[in-house]
């Protein structure tokens, strides 16, 4: 809701002094979120005047319109002389009023306005836009002024060009502050100041010779008032300061009937509609729409409508979406003389899924689907009236009929102890001071320990003692509730696997990587651009009943798509080198998929009912999983950095291995999204628990993802299995740390290029036995000097005792066992030997 503080200022007498910022610090002590304020035309200067268009010469020549115009500005040049104003706009004419900047001033923006020669002539001045005075982005052309406004005058206060605006984000429980009204009432309570309540209006008693209203269903349309005012002159304009408040408060002019309408919904906050009452065929009725009804509403879009779709009609069918949005066949035209005003109210959940179900929200369904205030209705259709009265010309008039159609509600009562506020806050609050605080919000308040307190019909919001001990805390002030931290209690702390994962996220953070999280929805096209089969089990997954998003309906059965789109992201704002990763579940549904039972609501589900529930749950693995690009190790005056590889993805894998005592093997692979000669299935035995590696460059492409990008994921419970199933006990023992030196041997095989290295790798530790302290593989060499179809892996062997310095013998014997089983194995051959 933007909030224009010339606006706010007609309800509520503010300080002397009081800037937008005050305002709003305000505003937020008292809950709302102000986002920003907006300090309108802060670097626009004058002299910005009203000048008249004398004349026009259409200069030829040129691709484009040109004119030469001579403007009187009245005394505002200092001369009195006629402005010349070269011009490209096209819309206004001789006698026009436009609005005129002179050399000197400056628009928005920083445009300086200096006499200049263009076109053959020289330009003294602009003949200002709506978009060039910072109005809106709308550009019509020229502002043609009306023709009673004076020569000469101040353009800036004419059309309150220099103003303050408050852009304050409503959250779902405060719908009231969609209105001036409702945030006038904030400010009233910050400031302690008296309300000029708008909605304060006589309003003429219903009768029964207004125009005909039928509601068929009073659950969702609690009320219907409708007026008439005929006579309109359709070529009335809107007054200037009613086009700038709208403007200022986010909204397009647009007509004179439909620029009421919005100004008292953003005063009042009830929305209202305007039908022109010749197009009008009969009574009009609310009800739900009927099975293959079809509707054209006012964006020209034609919609089928669902039986759940709360409707207004007439004898020719459906007119509109209830609160939502008007159809075609009714709306206000250039010809529309009598107009029939709609206030009504709605039920909110109703609009709330009519909304939804056609992705159609609008400023009406914001405010009912917050809940709008039902007393509002009958002082916003007088407030539209009268405006339409007064602005629409002299032969504007309103009918005497007053329709009200009402279903008439139980008011909401609630019960509270006088010290509930204060035992939810922390602070002994007087009994006097809770009442006080509830009648300033609104509330009629009872009693004296235990109230009985009925909230305003515009608090809808306020339905249990909690609701109103909220109340009591902000106004008294947030900043007064004392910080207490809890408890801890003694002998709890986190899990093995909570550790676990932990350890983990350090791990990989001090590896260079940082940690995100995305959401965990998915769609078709990311499995379709990860290139995977029809069968891929990663294709199944848990479709959500209502997404956030149709392009993302599914719960993820990976964590690669989250990873991969907040890697582009960073990439396309100019992070070229990314390294990310992220932890998280996935969601796998079962073969068989029982339905979950609805628990009941009024007792404790019974075990029975929670193992159904769990039953019915899908399973849900914990994954890890890291993405990355572009440089690993930076380049800088020491010199040439080094391009992420496959490899980098592998050693992430490994990483996360070593961070949970678990040592993984690597062996050659093809897997979906992987480029099938750069990807590493990791396995922990011979169970797989992941995938490294570099992406196919097909899925680089369609993900438009810097080349050679490079991804790992690892299933976290199968990596842990073993873990698991001691309990986590491994995680609590710390490694031995010898304090006896060690004894390194290299070895170089000869094996086919065929055999995978982790084959060797393992017969290397198996043959090595227990002094083998670890080994790496760290040169890979294939050429003339080993002959073809083969391959020299060298690795670096480590091996140490517990209890002694070992001898050269004993560790050349541990290392002659360990090639004398790889050669067994595998085939390998010593190199040199």
């Amino acid at each position: 809701m933007r909030v224009p503080l010339s606006w706010l200022r007609e309800y509520v007498d503010l300080p002397a002094g009081q800037s937008g910022r005050d305002v709003a610090e305000k505003l937020v002590a008292l809950g709302l979120e102000v986002e920003t304020v907006d300090q309108l035309g802060s670097d626009l200067k004058g002299p910005l005047v009203v000048g008249q268009v004398l004349e026009i010469e259409e200069l030829t020549g040129f691709k484009k319109p040109i004119r030469f115009c001579k403007v009187d500005v009245g005394d505002a040049n200092g001369t009195g002389e006629p402005q010349e104003i070269v011009c490209g706009a096209t819309n206004f004419e001789v006698d026009d009023k436009v609005v005129v900047i002179l050399p000197g001033g400056v628009l928005p923006g920083g445009f300086e306005i200096s006499q200049r020669k263009t076109y053959g002539h020289t330009s003294a001045g602009m003949i200002c836009s709506a978009r060039e005075l910072g109005m809106g982005d709308d550009h019509d052309g020229i502002i043609v002024l009306p023709i009673e406004v004076e020569v000469g005058s101040d353009a800036i206060e004419l059309l309150g060009l220099v103003d303050e605006v408050l852009d304050i984000a409503v959250t779902p429980d405060r719908g009231y502050c969609l209105s001036m009204r409702g945030v006038a009432r904030e400010a009233a309570i910050g400031y302690g100041i008296p309300l000029r309540d708008p909605a304060l209006l006589d309003v003429p008693a219903p009768n029964s010779y207004g125009y005909p209203i039928a509601v068929e269903d009073p659950e969702g349309c609690r009320r219907f008032v409708a007026r008439t005012v005929v006579g309109v002159d359709p070529s009335a304009p809107s007054p200037l300061w009613l086009q700038r408040r709208v403007q200022m408060a986010g909204m397009r002019p647009i007509s004179l009937a439909v620029d009421i309408t919005n100004y008292v919904m953003l005063e009042l906050g009830q929305p209202l509609h305007a039908y022109d009452r010749a197009k009008l065929q009969g009574t009009i009725t609310v009800r739900r729409a009927h099975e293959g009804e079809k509707l054209r509403t006012l964006d020209g879009a034609e919609r089928t409508l669902d039986r759940e779709d709360l409707l207004i009609t007439d004898k020719s069918g459906p007119i509109g979406l209830a609160g939502v949005m008007g159809g075609e066949t009714t709306e206000i035209g250039a010809e529309t003389r009598d107009i029939v005003i709609e206030a009504a109210n709605f039920d909110p959940v109703s609009i709330a899924r009519t909304a939804r179900r056609h992705k159609l929200g609008s400023e009406a369904s914001r405010r009912f689907e917050r809940g709008v205030d039902p007393e509002a209705a009958r002082a916003a259709a007088q407030r539209a009236v009268d405006l339409l009265v007064l602005l629409g010309g002299e032969g504007a008039v309103a009918e005497a009929g007053v329709t009200e159609v009402d279903a008439p509600r139980e008011p909401v009562r609630i019960g509270m102890a006088v010290d509930h506020p204060g035992n939810v806050a922390g602070i002994a609050y007087a009994a006097e001071t809770v009442a006080q605080r509830l009648q300033e919000v609104g509330c009629t308040v009872e009693g004296i320990d235990a109230l009985t307190v009925t909230p305003p019909t515009w608090r809808p919001d306020l339905t249990d003692p909690n609701d109103l001990a909220e109340e009591v805390i902000r106004l008294e002030g947030y900043d007064e509730v004392p910080s207490t931290l809890p408890q801890v209690p003694p002998g709890r702390g986190l899990t093995p696997a909570q550790r676990l994962r932990r350890r983990i996220g350090r791990a990989l953070a001090g590896d260079g990587y940082r940690e995100v999280q995305n959401y965990p929805f998915v769609g078709e096209a990311v499995f379709d651009a990860f290139g995977l089969d029809a069968s891929d089990p990663r294709r199944i997954t848990v479709k959500l009943v209502n997404p956030i998003s149709d392009e993302e309906p599914a719960l993820r059965t990976t964590l690669l798509p989250g990873l991969l789109a907040t890697l582009r992201r960073n990439v396309g704002r100019g992070n070229a080198d990314v390294a990310l990763f992220e932890t998280g579940l996935v969601f796998r549904p079962k073969a068989e998929r029982p339905v979950a039972p609805r628990l009941p609501v009024d007792r404790r589900p019974t075990e029975a009912e929670l193992e159904q529930l769990a039953a019915a749950l899908p399973d849900q693995p914990y994954r890890v999983a890291a993405v990355l690009s572009g440089e690993r190790a930076p380049s800088g005056w020491w010199g040439g950095g080094r391009t992420a590889t496959w490899a980098d993805a592998v050693e992430a894998a490994r990483t996360v291995a070593a961070a949970v005592g678990v040592e993984v093997t690597v062996r050659q692979d093809r897997h979906a999204p992987w480029h099938p000669g750069r990807c590493a299935a990791l396995l922990v035995g011979d169970t797989v628990v992941g995938h490294a590696g570099e992406l196919h460059p097909r899925v680089v492409k369609a993900l438009q993802l810097p080349d050679r990008t490079c991804a790992m994921e690892v299933d976290f419970d199968l990596l842990t299995a073993e873990l698991a199933a001691t309990g986590g006990e491994k995680l609590a023992v710390a490694g031995h740390i010898s304090s006896f030196p060690v004894a390194t041997q290299d070895v170089a095989l000869i094996v086919d290029e065929t055999v995978p290295a982790a084959d060797v790798e393992g017969a290397l530790r198996e043959g090595a036995g227990e002094l083998l302290e670890s080994l790496r593989l760290f040169d890979v060499f294939t050429g003339e000097q080993v002959g073809a179809g083969k391959k020299s892996l060298a690795y670096a062997l480590r091996f140490r005792a517990t209890d002694r310095t070992l001898t050269a013998e004993e560790s050349t014997a541990a290392r002659d066992a360990a090639v004398a089983l790889a050669a067994d194995r595998t085939g390998a051959v010593l190199r040199g030997a």
